[in-house]
Parts: C-alpha cells; sequence; structure tokens
C-alpha cells in the first residue's frame, strides 16, 4: 500500500478536516466508512491522481481529524460538513465516491446538493432500514461501550477487518497498524464509539423516496462476498435509481478497496471519465 502524503486540514463547523488531495482535473471526493479512514483509499487514490483531482478525507472523528464527541457524527450532519468542506475548497462540483456509511453520506449529499454532483458512486454501500449491522448495534448500547472503551483492542479489531476481506492474506500486521493507528489513544477510541452510537438508518429512511428521483449519474459497486451488508441493498439501490448502473465483483468482501484495488480503479476511471464534463 503507497502512503498518503502530505497532509490538509480544513475548518468546518464545530471541527477541523484532515484530508489529502493530490492530481488535477475534475475533483473526486473519497469518503470512507466506520472502522476506517483515508488510508483505505490510497491505492485507488495513486491510480486515479493521474487523470483526476483527487481528495481523500477523514471524517469528524476519523483519522488525523478532529475527535470531539460534543459533534454530531450521524451521516446526515457528516453530509452537511462535507459540503462545507467542499465550500471552503471552492470545488462547484465533485465526483463523490462513498463505502460503507460513506456510501449512506453519498446518498443524502446527492439529494441535497444536485447541483454540487457530477457523478455518484456508492461502493458496498449502506442505505434504507437494512443496517447499522453488528458489531455496530452493539457499540450503540452505553454500556457495550463503556466495556469497549476498556477492551477495544488489535485482536478483537483485526477479527471485524478479517470478516471484511475476501483475500484473507492481506490482512498483514502492516495493514492492521493502519486500522489500528486512531484506536491506540483514548479519544480515538471515545470519537469511534461515538460515532458508532450516532448511526440512525432513520437518516437514510427519510431520504428513500427522493433517490428516485436523482438526475445525476450513479455507480454501485458490490463486492458479492460481503458478510456485513447484504446484497438485497445494491438490488434496491438499482431498482429505485434509474439512472445508476451496477458492477457487482464476485471475490471481493466489504473492503473491496483492499481485495481488488486495481479492478475497482479501473471500473471508477472508465465511469468517470465516461461521465466527465468533457465526455
Amino acid at each position: 500500500m503507497k502512503e498518503l502524503v502530505n497532509p490538509q486540514k480544513c475548518q468546518v463547523t464545530g471541527c477541523q478536516i484532515n484530508y489529502f488531495r493530490e492530481g488535477q482535473g475534475e475533483a473526486v471526493l473519497f469518503v470512507h466508512g466506520i472502522t476506517t479512514y483515508s488510508f483505505i483509499w490510497s491505492d485507488i487514490f495513486h491510480i486515479l491522481k493521474t487523470d483526476f483531482d483527487v481528495i481523500a478525507i477523514d471524517l469528524p472523528g476519523c483519522g488525523a481529524s478532529d475527535k470531539s464527541v460534543d459533534v454530531d457524527y450521524s451521516i446526515k450532519h457528516q453530509a452537511e460538513l462535507l459540503k462545507e468542506f467542499i465550500d471552503a475548497l471552492n470545488i462547484q462540483k465533485v465526483h463523490f465516491v462513498g463505502h460503507d456509511v460513506g456510501g449512506g453520506i453519498a446518498q443524502i449529499f446527492t439529494v441535497r446538493y444536485p447541483e454540487a454532483i457530477i457523478t455518484s458512486t456508492f461502493i458496498n454501500t449502506v442505505a434504507y432500514d437494512f443496517w447499522p449491522v453488528q458489531p455496530i448495534i452493539a457499540m450503540r448500547t452505553p454500556i457495550i461501550r463503556q466495556l469497549a472503551m476498556a477492551t477495544l483492542d488489535l485482536g478483537m479489531f483485526k477479527l471485524i477487518v478479517q470478516r471484511g476481506v475476501f483475500h484473507k492474506e492481506k490482512v498483514t500486521s502492516e495493514l492492521m497498524d493502519y486500522f489500528f493507528k486512531p484506536m491506540q489513544s483514548k479519544a480515538g477510541r471515545k470519537a469511534f464509539l461515538h460515532f458508532a452510537a450516532c448511526l440512525d438508518n432513520k437518516n437514510l429512511i427519510e431520504i428513500a423516496s427522493q433517490l428516485k428521483e436523482i438526475k445525476t449519474p450513479v455507480l454501485i459497486i458490490r463486492g458479492d462476498a460481503d458478510v456485513y451488508l447484504g446484497s438485497n441493498i445494491s438490488k434496491k439501490l438499482h431498482s429505485d435509481i434509474s439512472i445508476s448502473k451496477l458492477v457487482v465483483i464476485p471475490d471481493s468482501g466489504h473492503l473491496i478497496q483492499l481485495d481488488e484495488p486495481e479492478k475497482l480503479a479501473e471500473i471508477l476511471n472508465q465511469f468517470l471519465k465516461e461521465q466527465s464534463y468533457a465526455a
């Protein structure tokens, strides 16, 4: 995994966002899910920066972004903060690429701010009322959160990651160092558990009917060996969004960026170029 370098900071309401930006062309905003942060996009980021202005962020509470537990980490509020973020960077329109709960943020962003969207891509995404899933559900319970604060360790986190990856051999000690880095501090563990507590599927249920009105191109990508999120999600999204395209990658789990980075980058590159302003 090629490391992301030269981090930058951007102040939005209530917190500071850490992000990485390289390349030139139309902007592509990569938004991760829970349990990960910007590093998960590293391989895809370095491939696409040749043709695009690529931006990988750490959502508030994640990675190297601020970790205040006084900030609302719901996906509904995260969508608002990301609109502030692209406005602060003077970006008029983006290709929004979201994974896991980042895909949920992408859905809300696309519905609320269509004028700021070129395309939207939802990768192994949450949607409707088919989420949250275990172990995130458990972590929303106060007594479990207190227990997790004391017991959340590398071994427990490795089990979560291994379940999300099809090619188990890719779960190396080096990879786990990336995953666990934000959890090494008490503030990082608190922020992670606060993020889990803020997740509410009502945020996506309330926009479900509006998905059918999306006019910008949508790409839905599913790693078909995802044990966390079922295929019913991608199928329903594809059915509801008439302008969408569904791509299924068989030998890939929930963490498709790790299982098949080159294939994912190839699919994204083709789609984004086909739907660019210049196409």
